[in-house]
């Protein structure tokens, strides 16, 4: 498994856990509103912060296609 798969698995864990949600259902919101490449593709930038900036990133994502949480 590469690096960028490696991370976006803990960060959809991580993500899933912090929203009291499963994983499963994470990664089928993000498909629904067509996040999940761009997530998977901020690796560079989500890996070398706190997860906590990815998550407040990826709930504006979520946001603007539309959940509100």
């Amino acid at each position: 498994m590469d690096k960028e798969m490696d991370f976006f698995l803990y960060l959809i864990e991580h993500y899933a856990s912090s929203e009291g949600i499963s994983a499963d259902k994470v990664l089928k919101l993000w498909d629904e509103k067509n996040i999940t490449g761009k997530i998977y593709d901020m690796y560079e930038m989500y890996h070398s912060e706190a997860p906590e900036n990815a998550f407040e990133d990826i709930k504006r994502m979520l946001e603007h296609a539309g959940v509100r949480e």
